[in-house]
């Protein structure tokens, strides 16, 4: 078996500095290999991490140990029938009409009135200050639970998102991520079960009422759909908007373009998925025996598909390394669908549900940050750099403008 024996460790402190010279190594020399510490195959080129998405034979049963500890079972882990009626019960709330009037609203309120708190200032860091509240206070909002538990989410979001980055099975986080599983259910399964009996016009009671088919979700379905949405839905998000100021603010006149058009934000946004996903990696489980990039994977072994390699895959991308909201081979009207050219929400039955809610997210916070900060700069002196192996973006994002 090819092993990346040029490029750094993956858990190593240099990778984690800078992950991309060692994707270029399994891109072009070892697009299949075997880490020894993870136990499981690595796989980074573009045609090969889609077809894990796509295909059948891959499978989420990796989940169950990779998941099921901190969340509880998820829709993610399911298949066949089951998957697809569960995920009738829940897209409803991410899409359409249902998305835009209920619940942008709700996206528009919680982003300005983190801008308040600082837009006269004229100085703020975006990733501490705003990106990594923004989707959490949303998703407590959305689903009409009380804001004074904003923090206490935070925490629990936290120790949820070290369990899954936990790639080198540091025992404390994992037991972390397993206490939070504990205490999220003792908060949210009394509040489910309220909603039950009466209902309000929030995402919980509409979970509640959700009916496909004769078939409902039980309470520990709600709570391990909340506990993913939590952890998904806010991850995603803080390090997308982190990550597409930071690429934008490294590139002043693609900034430029996008505060006088913004039409361009969700360009931006795509860009910024492809260049610098959120997600670096996701995990598959093959049924049976395939062939990767030549060679033989066993069925029931791990596979994990590098997001962050295969989309700048140049035998797909052109110019894979280079930031660009204008390129051609990333058609924005696909970008936030199942037929996505990038990778980073997924393909194919898995294909994040939440997808529109990030686009909304993104459009608005941009939108909204713009035009509270229209001469945003970096703070002097300063150099953006990312953090994270499974999960990536901007440590910190410090940045000045005219305070209004």
């Amino acid at each position: 078996m090819t092993r990346a024996s040029q490029a750094p460790d993956i858990l190593s402190p240099e990778f984690a500095a800078n992950p991309y010279p060692s994707y270029h190594i399994m891109l072009e020399d070892a697009p299949l290999s075997w880490h020894e510490g993870m136990q499981s195959y690595l796989v980074s080129r573009y045609e090969d991490v889609s077809r894990a998405f796509k295909e059948a034979v891959y499978t989420t049963d990796n989940y169950g140990w990779q998941l099921e500890p901190a969340h509880g079972r998820t829709i993610l882990q399911m298949s066949g029938r089951e998957h697809s009626i569960r995920r009738a019960l829940v897209a409803p709330a991410f899409r359409g009409n249902e998305l835009d009037q209920k619940f942008r609203p709700v996206i528009e309120r919680n982003s300005r009135e983190l801008i308040d708190t600082f837009r006269a200032q004229g100085s703020v860091d975006l990733v501490e200050d705003y990106a990594r509240h923004f989707p959490i206070n949303v998703i407590v909002d959305m689903l009409g639970l009380d804001q004074s538990d904003h923090e206490r989410f935070q925490v629990w979001y936290t120790a949820i998102i070290g369990f899954l980055s936990n790639l080198s099975q540091d025992p404390e986080v994992a037991a972390a991520g397993v206490r939070t599983r504990e205490e999220l259910a003792a908060y949210l399964i009394p509040i489910i079960q309220e909603r039950r009996e009466n209902p309000g016009d929030d995402l919980l009671s509409a979970l509640c009422a959700a009916e496909v088919d004769g078939t409902t979700m039980s309470d520990e379905d709600i709570k391990a759909f909340c506990s993913l949405l939590l952890a998904a839905g806010g991850e995603t998000t803080d390090k997308a908007i982190g990550s597409l100021f930071k690429n934008l603010l490294e590139h002043p006149e693609q900034l430029a373009a996008v505060r006088a058009d913004r039409s361009l934000v969700p360009k931006a946004f795509a860009e910024t998925l492809r260049y610098t996903p959120p997600v670096h990696m996701i995990m598959r489980q093959p049924a049976e025996d395939i062939e990767i990039a030549g060679r033989t994977v066993p069925a029931g072994s791990t596979v994990t598909c590098l997001i962050g390699a295969a989309n700048r895959d140049p035998r797909r991308f052109a110019h894979a390394d280079s930031f660009d909201i204008f390129r051609d081979d990333l058609p924005t009207d696909t970008a936030f669908s199942a037929a996505a050219n990038h990778l980073s929400f997924a393909l194919g039955r898995h294909f994040c549900v939440g997808a529109l809610l990030a686009k909304t997210e993104i459009e608005v916070g941009v939108n909204q940050l713009l035009d509270a900060m229209p001469d945003l700069r970096l703070e002097d002196g300063f150099t953006p750099t990312e953090k994270g192996v499974f999960t990536r973006g901007p440590a910190s994002l410090p940045v000045r403008f005219t305070p209004s």
